[in-house]
């Protein structure tokens, strides 16, 4: 029987009176990573960070060893996840960048602690709770104050699982309404804790969603089926195009899957995946089908777009994957060609698991989606496009 896992697991040990050292490990079939580091418990400072590769896919990978040295020195506050996506995540690589942001996040929930038992001594009595709100039984409401001469209370909030409404910021459209640039749709998105790699709630994804213009998003989980009565109670809570999906993991490769209410564990051949499917009517999209595939140069490798056309997956599946947010330009552009070699139909999606990632692609249609049924007829009509959405709106915020 064969079997997939995701994991990624955080642990923290003090390494002196004043310092915190923290190990993270990212690890699934694809990926695999390391990241240490050493937290000021006073200043709440990276006072040491470091990376290491055990398994990646392409050489843009190897970057983030060099970037992630570059955190020294960063300070854990409100904004941490906002700079180490910014400084890592776009310029070496996300996956390190999800991994670090989970390690701050560890090291202030853990220096917390460390701080609390510290102020027990003179304080017994003193709750976790009232500490953690800066109260002491004592004081009757007085801060209590830490090592740093600051409010427990001001230690940096670890980043939100759950995000609400956000006033005054961009909105799409509202749902039903389509602007004559048509109706863009992030097709491939994860959200935690339904895909345990993914670090950002549904809530999150959503908002981020709105606040830049797309008009809809669809959870695809790995393995996942979402209830339905719960992505209409979101739905309504919005106001906002949320659309059920589930990336099934297949003996080759990754599949978007729309329509199938059937919940799969484990690893399916494609071939029963695609029976499945076609008796729900539903739709089945390759995703990132050329992941790791260049490596080395095509050339090298022997490959043509022909001769990867003719890899026994593509006569299983209903469309093709071209813009995605984990791949290399390269390998989208090989995957588009291909798309067009099979004369099938090309779809985007950012690959989601922070909600900044949300849109980075997404798939524009020609007509407005409100259900399932009707994204699934949609994507039967091959009218749409994969489109760059995030790049294009900064270029027409900038005028051009």
């Amino acid at each position: 029987m064969l079997t997939f896992a995701r994991n990624k697991l955080v642990s923290v040990t003090g390494k002196d009176r004043d310092t915190l050292s923290i190990h993270g490990v990212l690890d699934d079939d694809i990926y695999g990573l390391e990241i240490d580091l050493d937290v000021s418990l006073k200043e709440r400072t990276l006072l040491a960070v470091s990376g290491k590769w055990n398994r990646y896919t392409t050489p843009e990978c190897r970057r983030a060893i060099d970037f992630i040295q570059e955190m020294t020195g960063e300070r854990i506050d409100e904004t941490i996840a906002q700079r180490i996506d910014k400084n890592l995540g776009r310029k070496g690589c996300r996956h390190f960048a999800n991994l670090l942001i989970e390690c701050c996040y560890a090291a202030t929930e853990a220096a917390k602690v460390v701080l609390w038992e510290d102020a027990k001594v003179a304080n017994p009595e003193l709750d976790f709770k009232s500490f953690v709100e800066g109260k002491t039984r004592e004081s009757g409401g007085v801060p209590a104050q830490d090592s740093a001469g600051e409010k427990a209370g001001d230690l940096p909030p670890p980043p939100p699982r759950v995000q609400t409404s956000r006033p005054g910021r961009e909105q799409a459209e509202p749902l039903g309404q389509h602007s004559s640039k048509g109706f863009v749709i992030d097709l491939h998105t994860h959200s935690f804790p339904a895909s345990p790699c993914s670090s950002s709630s549904v809530d999150e994804l959503i908002e981020e969603a709105k606040r830049i213009g797309l008009n809809g998003i669809c959870l695809t989980d790995h393995n996942h089926v979402w209830p339905a009565e719960q992505v209409e109670e979101l739905r309504k809570r919005h106001s906002f195009c949320l659309l059920r999906g589930n990336e099934i993991t297949t003996d080759q490769g990754d599949m978007l899957v729309f329509g199938l209410e059937k919940d799969i564990k484990g690893i399916i051949t494609l071939q029963e995946l695609r029976e499945e499917v076609t008796s729900a009517g539903g739709f089945i999209i390759a995703a990132h089908p050329f992941r790791g595939f260049l490596t080395f140069s095509t050339v090298q490798l022997g490959l043509t777009r022909e001769t990867a056309a003719r890899r026994p997956l593509f006569q299983w599946v209903d469309g093709v994957e071209v813009l995605n947010g984990k791949v290399t330009e390269k390998e989208n552009g090989f995957a588009a060609s291909v798309a067009e070699t099979l004369r099938l139909p090309g779809t985007g999606g950012s690959d989601a698991h922070l909600a900044s990632e949300v849109g980075h692609y997404a798939t524009r249609f020609s007509t407005p989606i409100q259900t399932e049924a009707e994204l699934i007829r949609a994507l039967a009509s091959r009218d749409y496009v994969p489109v760059p959405f995030r790049g294009e709106k900064a270029l027409l915020a900038a005028g051009h």
